[in-house]
Formats: structure tokens, C-alpha cells, sequence
């Protein structure tokens, strides 16, 4: 009994060593980050914000029919005049055909009677008559034509596909949008701001956006105030104009977004939390940095003012890097991390 004891012992700790190790890779090291963003005086406000598109399009087609293909996908990138979608298209042509052959056989009624007209054998009354006869061939003719031109949708604006909303195969009703078209060569970052802290911000009041998701930290731009609150919660909306030129600002992303209150001044350098800055053994300071590849690496810096819990950096680092902020404890120089 106590034989089998020891070897069903023996046999769990090889299992939990294994654990540890995969292919005697070890595993990833935990760790939480933070993006170095840029420190603010104490009088700067702090908000959560949503990126919008700078202006969104719903595409339809303007007659009911049934969708043959839809050409392209969400995030794709289009521009003006490119194919979209195309609609099943036979009835149109049938009717084109029709139309086409009723203005050839009114034209060709109209070289008949006027020979009859220029002879004076034929009553101007009726000469008229022959003549409505050929403009309203045309003109169903030419409305024929755009009908079928229309069963193929094309993109009125450059930009990027946001959503797809009919598929092949779907009926698509007049007006019902079957892909929506983003611009986001500039977006606009929407902030909740209370009633009692509007009146500190106006059109140009200078505020930085951060978007951890994007690794982005910008300046905004013009500022948009709304003037109507919100029933239930009395906050204004603010967006923030804020040049995408890389297109990595896209709409649904969380942003941090700072007001600094004219007057102010900011810290110089960059906010980390103090936490995040270790002293070495020969009294330097360094942080641990995030590389591309998820591996850490030291970096000395130099700090200057404290603000709160956060310290300015003065050097060693630049806007946008990502730093650990806690589980430091465990890092090496090269050790690979998740977060």
C-alpha cells in the first residue's frame, strides 16, 4: 500500500512539473502595462471618450430587388465611383428592351408622317400627336436605362466599408442601406462632460488623447460643444477633432481624454505611475519596457515632479511606449510577457 503510495506521488509531481514547461519553452510572464502618456499639471481633467468616424454614409440601392453579389468587406478600403454591389438585373434589361424598341418604332412612324406633313397631306393636329409619341418613347427609354443602371451600386464617397448589412441572395428594399461608408482620415473622439464643467471648455481648449488600443497619444483639435444635456445623466457632448492620417484611430475605441484649463501648465516629460521606476545597484533609475516582440527590456530614465501617484519622465522615453507597470518583480532583461 504504501509502495503504490509512492509511486502515484511520484507520478504527480512529474505532471505538475510538466506543467510549467512546454517543450522546455517557458510560459509567458503575466504583467500589467501602461502606455507612456503625457503628465498634466493638477487643474487638468481627465475623461473617458469614444472615436467616430468623421462622417459616416449609408449606401442603398433606390429600387426593391433581390442582391446578385456584394463586392466588398467590412475595413476594406474604397473609393468614390467603385463597384459595390450589384442587383439581380433581368427585369431591368427586359425593360430596357421593350423601351428601346417603342422609341425605334416611333421615330421610324415619325420619318413616315413627315413626309406627309412637309407635302401638307397630314393635319397639324395630329403631326403634334406623332411628335409626343416619340418624347415620351424617349423618355421612357432613357428612364428604362437608368433603371438598369441602377441595379449596380456604387460608392459616392471614398473610405472604409464600416458594416456590411445585406448579403447575396437578400432582397434589398429602396432606401435600406446595404453597406455603410466611414471617413476616417480625421475622427472625432466623443466626451460625456457634466454640467458643472462645461463652462471650462470652449472650441479651442487644448487637450491630448490617448488610445491604448492603438498605441496613439495626439493632440486635439477644434473642440465641438453640444448645447442640449442629457435628460438623466446632465452631461454635454464634446468631440474632439483629431487628424488619423495613419489610419489606426478607428470608430468604437476607447480614448483617455485630458482638458487642461487655460492658465495651466503642464509637467514637462512623460506621466508614469511611481510604482513603475525601479533604482538599479549603482543608484541609476530604470523602467522595464516592452519591446514589439513582448519581451522586456531596462531603460534608464530620468525623472522630474511628482503629480499624485503619477511622476514625470524627462528622459529615457518616448510618447506611445508601453511599460510595466506591476509584476516587475518577475522580469529579466529579454523575458517574454503577456498582458
Amino acid at each position: 500500500m504504501n509502495k503504490n503510495m509512492m509511486m502515484l506521488l511520484g507520478v504527480m509531481l512529474i505532471c505538475s512539473c510538466g506543467e510549467k514547461k512546454e517543450n522546455g519553452v517557458k510560459a509567458p510572464t503575466r504583467v500589467k502595462t501602461q502606455i507612456v502618456s503625457p503628465a498634466f499639471a493638477d487643474d487638468a481633467q481627465t475623461y473617458v471618450g469614444i472615436v467616430e468616424e468623421r462622417e459616416g454614409t449609408a449606401v442603398s440601392f433606390t429600387a426593391m430587388g433581390v442582391v446578385k453579389r456584394v463586392l466588398v468587406n467590412e475595413g476594406q478600403a474604397v473609393g468614390r465611383g467603385q463597384l459595390i454591389a450589384e442587383m439581380d438585373d433581368t427585369q431591368a434589361r427586359n425593360l430596357l428592351s421593350g423601351s428601346e424598341a417603342a422609341m425605334n418604332q416611333a421615330n421610324d412612324a415619325l420619318e413616315r408622317y413627315k413626309m406627309l406633313h412637309d407635302n401638307g397631306s397630314l393635319p397639324e393636329v395630329q403631326w403634334v400627336e406623332i411628335q409626343s409619341k416619340v418624347a415620351q418613347a424617349k423618355s421612357q427609354y432613357e428612364a428604362a436605362k437608368k433603371n438598369l443602371a441602377d441595379c449596380r451600386l456604387t460608392a459616392p464617397v471614398s473610405g472604409i466599408i464600416g458594416k456590411k448589412l445585406v448579403g447575396a441572395g437578400e432582397t434589398a428594399m429602396p432606401s435600406q442601406a446595404v453597406v455603410t461608408i466611414l471617413d476616417i482620415s480625421s475622427v472625432k473622439v466623443k466626451v460625456a462632460v457634466p454640467e458643472a464643467e462645461i463652462s471650462t471648455i470652449n472650441a479651442s481648449t487644448p487637450s491630448t488623447i490617448a488610445v491604448e488600443a492603438a498605441q496613439v497619444t495626439v493632440s486635439g483639435g477644434r473642440i465641438e460643444k453640444g448645447i442640449q444635456a442629457d435628460a438623466l445623466t446632465h452631461t454635454y457632448d464634446v468631440r474632439i477633432n483629431v487628424p488619423n492620417g495613419s489610419r489606426k484611430l478607428l470608430p468604437g475605441m476607447v480614448a483617455s481624454v485630458r482638458f487642461t484649463a487655460e492658465g495651466s501648465q503642464s509637467i514637462a516629460g512623460k506621466s508614469l505611475p511611481v510604482t513603475a521606476v525601479q533604482k538599479a545597484a549603482d543608484g541609476s533609475l530604470f523602467v522595464w519596457t516592452v519591446a514589439k516582440d513582448s519581451t522586456t527590456h531596462r531603460s534608464k530614465v530620468n525623472i522630474g515632479a511628482t503629480n499624485g501617484n503619477h511622476v514625470s519622465i524627462t528622459e529615457g522615453l518616448n510618447m506611445g511606449q508601453r511599460v510595466v507597470t506591476e509584476g516587475y518583480q518577475k522580469l529579466s532583461e529579454g523575458t517574454k510577457v503577456i498582458f
